[in-house]
């Protein structure tokens, strides 16, 4: 989804313009939405940078989100901010703001963390105590066209210390082909610690499929040293793309690797050597081997190493479904077929670019689908490779009235859907939180909350039900943890539509509290509260 949750319904398009419409929409977006959203900070900010990324320092107990314009809070937003201040036992602060579209945060080997900006085409080192600005390091050829490309996922090697190489994926234009045609890669750079600045890029790999939107593009070293990097199914089958076959579900021929054609990698899980290089021991899916460890994905923008050195997956459902997944080497997880479990409840495949007629369709993926536009339930999917999630957010029964969700949200539709938008998901290992070690933290969008879900003993399942952390009108992109497991860093969204704090049915709204910001929740200790939180269900 464009911005990964935006309105989708009832969507007129004309294929020919589809990219164009995207790009055009996405700069208006990014044009106007922090312009209308600048001024709602009234805190004293004690340096300006010439990033124009403002540290903030707040005196203790002050807010940290202040009341936004002059509208006079209602009385469940006064108490969710309250509650924020003092939530499980932590103090808050806005560390900096004015962030350009921030999409990765790492708490990187050499004690600062690291930030991609995926609009500023940038990568960021920041002070963890004051947001000062360490590093600005741009990316050399991004392209931006105002959806979802830009800088995206980076990793530390393992050996940083030694090495002091991170590998970053962004989109570029391939211009190969004699026509502008949008791509990834992913990149080797060498930090100097003496010049703050990275230098001597090292692609691994390039002509990965590029898209303005469902690009994916997290990683993550696993500890076979493999790396492992998300890439998703790049819109296709929904949208102003369609008209265009998603190919979650297609796998690369033998002559296909050999030319190093990519273009079937789109819906899958990677796993690569740190040279860009296929392991020996990957799976051979199909009959061929490749860099695809797992396939059948939509958009996971999430990844993490969990407890028992499995990988673990969050994932953007379509409209419900949103998926926490433990990868197994040759699964297949079966998007566009199945959304969730193969139980026939809510979701159903619409191939809609197998219709012949589909430029001419008015897309609409609550209503009943028109003529020429295949629809299949989940249980006619039968791979014996299926693995299904550990966890949903939400699975709802079939007879869900998703038409009614959208006239409840408007053009906002999408915020009223039974899904949480996981942006992240990051293992916390630290014993200092009470109840959390060993548990996955995944980031939210349109719920602007964190979940935390406890694995059981062998990672293979959830224990208990998932608790909700940091309730707040904001849209949290990523997480990080300091290293002795106090403090948990969030980045958040410029703009775009999150679920109000208010009684009542579910309300959208834009006015963030603390846009493209940095954050810091500092455990203070058992006395305030311990680790806990309310636990989620739908």
């Amino acid at each position: 989804m464009i911005f990964a949750l935006t309105n989708h319904k009832n969507v007129k398009f004309s294929f020919k313009h589809s990219i164009m419409t995207l790009a055009l929409f996405g700069l208006i977006i990014l044009s106007v939405v922090p312009a209308m959203l600048s001024g709602f900070f009234n805190t004293k900010t004690v340096a300006t940078t010439a990033t124009n990324i403002v540290p903030i320092v707040l005196a203790q107990g002050e807010d940290p989100f202040p009341s936004v314009v002059n509208e006079k809070l209602t009385p469940a937003q006064q108490q969710a901010r309250e509650q924020l201040l003092k939530e499980q036992g932590f103090s808050v602060n806005v560390i900096a703001k004015n962030l350009s579209a921030p999409l990765n945060l790492l708490y990187g080997p050499d004690n600062a963390l690291w930030i991609t900006e995926r609009v500023g085409k940038d990568v960021l080192r920041v002070d963890p105590i004051n947001g000062t600005i360490l590093s600005k390091m741009p990316i050399p050829n991004v392209n931006q066209s105002g959806g979802q490309d830009g800088v995206l996922g980076m990793a530390f090697d393992p050996n940083f210390n030694s090495t002091n190489h991170i590998y970053i994926a962004y989109t570029y234009e391939d211009g190969s082909v004699g026509v502008p045609d949008l791509r990834t890669k992913i990149t080797q750079f060498t930090f100097d610690p003496s010049t703050n600045n990275i230098s001597e890029p090292k692609d691994l790999i390039t002509g990965l499929s590029g898209s303005s939107d469902h690009n994916s593009g997290r990683m993550t070293f696993g500890p076979d040293g493999k790396l492992y990097y998300t890439i998703g199914d790049q819109g296709k089958n929904q949208l102003a793309l369609a008209c265009l076959n998603n190919m979650a579900q297609h796998l690369p021929t033998t002559q296909q690797v050999a030319a190093n054609n990519w273009s079937t990698y789109e819906g899958k899980v990677l796993r690569m050597n740190p040279d860009g290089s296929i392991p020996e021991d990957n799976p051979v899916i199909n009959g061929v081997q490749s860099h695809i460890y797992t396939y059948g994905h939509r958009n996971a923008q999430g990844i993490t190493v969990g407890p028992t050195g499995d990988i673990y997956i969050s994932e953007h459902g379509d409209n419900s479904d949103d998926e926490v997944n433990r990868l197994v080497a040759g699964g297949n997880y079966g998007w566009p077929y199945v959304s969730g479990y193969i139980d026939d409840k809510a979701y159903q495949y619409y191939n809609w670019s197998a219709a012949k007629n589909c430029p001419e369709l008015k897309f609409n993926d609550v209503a009943p689908a028109p003529p020429g536009v295949t629809v299949k339930n989940e249980s006619e999917f039968n791979a014996t490779n299926f693995v299904p999630p550990i966890a949903t957010f939400y699975t709802v029964e079939k007879n869900f009235n998703f038409t009614q969700a959208a006239k409840s949200c408007g053009k906002m539709a999408s915020t009223c859907y039974p899904t949480v938008a996981p942006s992240s998901l990051r293992l916390y290992t630290s014993d200092t939180i009470p109840g959390w070690e060993n548990s996955l933290l995944m980031t939210t969008l349109k719920g602007g909350k964190i979940i935390k879900i406890t694995l059981d003993d062998n990672g293979t399942a959830v224990k208990g039900k998932p608790q909700e952390l940091f309730r707040s009108e904001n849209r949290y992109r990523d997480i990080a943890f300091s290293p002795d497991g106090s403090t948990v860093y969030v980045i958040t969204d410029m703009g775009g539509p999150v679920q109000a704090i208010k009684e009542g049915p579910i309300t959208p709204t834009t006015t963030l509290w603390s846009p493209g910001a940095l954050i810091a929740f500092k455990y203070m200790g058992a006395e305030g509260g311990g680790g806990g939180g309310n636990s989620t269900t739908q």
